[in-house]
């Protein structure tokens, strides 16, 4: 009686991902690319609520895929949003002085609505947008950004599910709702903390910096 030696390989079950239907597989390609390009899936977009439903339906196989690619992935229900989260530093947005004035002024907009008024909703127009910037938050600010670099910046924002834009015929009128998701992205536990990070780009702060980066340059 012979007896068979144990394989040096062994058979193991085949990964979900490999085993995908065509079909799947355009999904899952699909989720990854709304991922990676602009960070989350909005389920209340209706050009991508059929692929929301998807991505939910399937949530292991996303998130097999973006650790493949350094993404963790959270899934907000209540919100109807897929948010992508980058787990090294390299894959993080990285933000200019003007896109972080902007939306720090937007974080802070959200969260006098939700915390202090106890509203569902932050809605604000990009003239209070601007009267936010320049008068109660950072003063001098406002002449720092001009109406297209603004413009690009609220754009760059609602394409990554930060606020939802309402174009009026001035751009001034247009409608901002800000999006909770952008607690996610900025996340001050309380004002304070936010105090703190939005006082460093005061004027006056910046030329204490610029001052202290000169007494230490060597002679």
């Amino acid at each position: 009686m012979s007896t068979e030696e144990p394989s040096a390989f062994v058979n193991e079950t085949a990964p979900t991902l490999l085993a995908l239907s065509e079909s799947d597989r355009d999904r899952l390609s699909e989720a990854l690319q709304e991922l990676l390009s602009t960070g989350s899936i909005n389920g209340l977009d209706s050009s991508r609520a059929a692929l929301y439903h998807w991505a939910r339906q399937h949530d292991e196989w996303l998130r097999e895929i973006a650790a493949l690619n350094g993404l963790d992935v959270a899934i907000h229900h209540e919100e109807r949003l897929i948010q992508a989260i980058p787990r090294a530093a390299g894959l993080r947005l990285r933000l200019n002085q003007d896109a972080t004035l902007v939306w720090l002024a937007l974080w802070y907009a959200g969260d006098i609505r939700w915390r202090d008024e106890g509203a569902d909703q932050a809605f604000l127009s990009v003239a209070e947008l601007g009267d936010l910037l320049r008068d109660q938050l950072l003063p001098d600010a406002s002449s720092l950004i001009p109406k297209g670099r603004l413009r690009d910046i609220l754009r760059q924002a609602a394409r990554l599910n930060l606020i939802r834009l309402t174009h009026a015929e001035s751009f001034e009128e247009t409608g901002i709702e800000v999006m909770p998701a952008i607690r996610r992205v900025l996340p001050f536990r309380e004002l304070a903390a936010w105090q703190e990070t939005a006082a460093s780009f005061r004027p006056d702060a910046i030329e204490e910096t610029e001052e202290e980066s000169e007494e230490d340059e060597p002679t």
